[in-house]
């Protein structure tokens, strides 16, 4: 009978092709198509807006009168569900109106519903509002489930002082939390770097009856360990297993990753054979960290049987895997091994990406094989792997560092024309080119090109420039730049502060310029002087005939940790022209200071420019050299590598 007089509506209304899904059991009808009506005016069609939508007010009349089913609260259930699902507030707030002004129940799962609708839409603040107005409006009574949904929105949303706040709020409402509300308010405190303050929450989770999971001792472990806390991490790795909690492979990874950045490789691989003896198997993140770890402490070989042992395990090694291993091998001048590995990666039916290739086409270029760097690059673009900003820029840095400008501007441009934004390593790279060339007026020229585009200039351009024009003795021009890095509020790094001493020191302001190395001390990790530094304000004192000055710098040197190159010695012996031996008294000296310091390698660099320069070292002196240098562990482990690459080749 219902179909009967549906069919007949359906003749006068015009409905999607998808009639009306309802369920006898569940007793609820929910309609996805809108309806308009086939003899419509114009002025009805000006205010269509105004009819109520997407509800059917006709088919929510009569269904109940034509017995086909009970209008009841799912029905609204299943409205509210499809509007988060599509992102319609607007209907969802009519349809909240309707239930209020039928005075329908208000369930929490309603409410769960929009608050991940919120969540999905980025309305963080929104969620909160409508959490604050279940009570109070719809008498609804928040529980933690309610509670722990708009507190996972706002954790999402990067709003931990926010998240905190209403943390406090919803405890004070009387809301009893759970261990997800716990594991919540830890990463939290983790992310503002209250570490203690979790530890603390950690600890009261046995007071409220809560046991704590793999994810909350995970989530502390990695709170810890981005504190430099290691050792603590690994005690809570200890005692979740004491505790009978089974530790995952992401609570590993925290802790390799940890010990990798550390550079503690041994302990990472004791942690790994912890984790195949707890029935753990370590996934391509352990690897991958494992593998970026020993690439940063410069032991390739042990990385690449690692990829080996990687691949025995039936673990399947991803690009990032292979980038970080062809990277390892570029920085230490081993291009062509990191192209083996690309060979390699390409039989086993991987697609290198732009970062592997950006990498190859840097070391090519500065192992000066710029012929097969151009040859990769056709390859790359040949096999159909597009390029990106970071390929553009590392080829545009080969060509410029190899004199070959109108190779590389003719690549910036078409690197524009196919819509690649140029970055500040793609302009400085320019830069640095023009100047090597001796073009500071076309250097000069990329960078108002730079600010044209919009492109804000990072330190290392500021680098470049001040670098560029205080070597083309144009000291006025740096300052000015050096001055408008400043005001831009721009650190300067190592480098822009030793261009800007080397142009005050040609310029004869040698007391200006130790006044910046003052400002360098002072400065973070990033701005501490190196050797170069310090040679230039070396060679700038001995000129003068300043020796006294200079003395005093490289003790001030030697006391920050810095040892003396080549370099140094060189500057030092030119003041003792004609008087070998008090040459060879200041370099015994210095060798002797260093070895006391234990900086065995410092001291080996000076007696191998002593017997360079056909000044022999003192009996004593060699003496304690030699005793430190072939100490019996660093003898054998030398010899051991001496085999191995007579065994490899």
């Amino acid at each position: 009978m219902f179909c009967r007089t549906l069919l007949r509506k359906r003749q006068r209304w015009k409905l999607s092709p998808n009639p009306c899904k309802f369920s006898a059991s569940l007793g609820c009808c929910c309609f996805s198509a809108s309806v308009s009506m086939s003899n419509t005016s114009e002025n009805e069609k000006t205010n269509e807006d105004s009819i109520e939508p997407p509800l059917a007010e006709e088919i929510f009349k009569s269904g109940p009168k034509l017995g086909s089913y009970t209008q009841g609260d799912s029905t609204f259930y299943f409205l509210i569900k499809n509007f988060s699902d599509s992102g319609d507030f607007a209907s969802l707030e009519r349809v909240l109106d309707r239930m209020k002004r039928e005075k329908r129940v208000f369930s929490e799962k309603i409410f769960i519903l929009l608050f991940k609708a919120y969540g999905r839409a980025r309305l963080p603040i929104k969620a909160v509002n409508l959490f604050d107005r279940m009570l109070e409006e719809f008498q609804c009574k928040q529980t933690v489930r309610s509670f722990n949904s708009v507190l996972n929105i706002l954790v999402q949303a990067g709003l931990f002082d926010r998240a905190m706040m209403f943390h406090s709020h919803g405890l004070g409402k009387g809301i009893s939390p759970n261990v997800l509300t716990f594991n919540l308010i830890i990463k939290v405190l983790c992310k503002l770097g209250m570490v203690d303050r979790a530890s603390e929450m950690f600890r009261e989770m046995s007071f409220r009856n809560c046991t704590p999971d793999v994810f909350t001792y995970s989530t502390l472990m990695d709170g810890l360990c981005k504190e430099n806390r290691i050792d603590e991490a690994v005690s809570l790795l200890d005692e979740m297993q004491i505790e009978g909690c089974f530790p995952s492979p992401v609570t590993f990874n925290v802790l390799i990753n940890a010990l990798c950045k550390k550079g503690d490789m041994a302990r990472a691989a004791k942690l790994v054979d912890n984790m195949f003896l707890k029935g753990c198997v370590p996934n391509e993140v352990t690897y991958n960290t494992l593998i970026h770890g020993l690439c940063l402490k410069g032991q390739m070989d042990k990385a690449i049987k690692l990829l080996e042992r990687m691949v025995s395990n039936k673990c399947i090694p991803n690009n990032i895997t292979y980038g970080t291993i062809v990277n390892g091998l570029v920085k230490q001048g081993r291009t062509a091994d990191g192209a083996r590995v690309l060979v390699w990666m390409e039989e086993r039916g991987h697609h290198p990406n732009e970062f592997v290739y950006s990498s190859l086409v840097s070391g090519l270029f500065k192992e000066g094989n710029s012929k097969e760097a151009i040859r990769l690059w056709q390859e790359m673009v040949g096999k159909g792997c597009k390029p990106n900003t970071v390929v553009y820029s590392a080829l545009i840095d080969g060509l410029s560092q190899d004199g070959k400008l109108d190779e590389a501007q003719k690549v910036f441009s078409e690197m524009v024309d196919k819509g690649c934004t140029p970055n500040a390593f793609t302009y400085s790279s320019l830069m640095s080119g023009f100047f090597k060339s001796g073009n500071s007026h076309q250097a000069i020229l990329v960078w108002k090109e730079m600010g044209k585009s919009g492109c804000a200039p990072n330190e290392v351009c500021y680098s470049v420039l001040i670098d560029g024009l205080c070597k083309d003795g144009k000291l006025k021009e740096g300052l000015m730049v050096w001055k408008h890095m400043l005001g831009r509020g721009c650190k300067p790094d190592a480098v822009a502060y030793s261009s800007m001493i080397h142009g005050l020191c040609n310029a004869g302001l040698v007391d200006d310029g130790l006044r910046l190395l003052n400002e360098m001390l002072l400065g973070g990790p990033e701005s501490q002087p190196d050797i170069v530094t310090y040679n230039i304000l070396f060679n700038s004192l001995c000129k003068k005939g300043d020796i006294s000055r200079a003395v005093d710098l490289l003790n001030r040197m030697l006391d920050q940790h810095c040892d003396p190159n080549s370099d140094t010695c060189n500057i030092f012996l030119k003041n003792f022209e004609g008087a070998t031996h008090n040459g060879q008294e200041f370099l015994d000296e210095l060798v002797v200071r260093l070895t006391k310091r234990q900086r065995i390698e410092g001291a080996s660099k000076i007696v191998e420019v002593m017997l360079q320069k056909f000044i022999p070292p003192k009996a004593s002196t060699w003496e304690r050299v030699v005793q430190d240098v072939c100490k019996l562990k660093k003898v054998r482990t030398a010899i051991d590598r001496c085999w191995t690459q007579l065994f490899v080749r």
